[in-house]
C-alpha cells in the first residue's frame, strides 16, 4: 500500500525543497503541509497540485501498485 504522505515528504527532501516552499506553491499553511505528510491517502485534486509543484507523477506510483496487484490475482 502506498503511504502517499510519506512519499510526498521524501520527494520534498530529495529535491532539497522546504515545507515553506511547498506551502507557498500550494497556497497552504506550513501546518497543512505537515498534515499532508502524515496522511496515508490524499484527495486527487490536491495530489495533482503537489505533482505539478514537485514535477513528479505521484499517480504513476499508484498505477505501478495497481499493476503489481493485478499480477498476483
Amino acid at each position: 500500500m502506498v503511504d502517499i504522505g510519506k512519499l510526498i515528504h521524501e520527494k520534498v527532501c530529495e529535491q532539497g525543497r522546504s515545507v515553506t516552499w511547498l506551502a507557498r506553491k500550494l497556497n497552504y499553511s506550513r501546518t497543512n503541509i505537515y498534515k499532508i505528510f502524515e496522511k496515508p491517502s490524499i484527495d486527487t485534486d490536491v495530489l495533482m497540485r503537489i505533482s505539478d509543484a514537485l514535477d513528479y507523477d505521484f499517480f504513476a506510483v499508484y498505477s505501478r501498485e495497481l499493476a503489481a496487484h493485478g499480477q498476483h490475482k
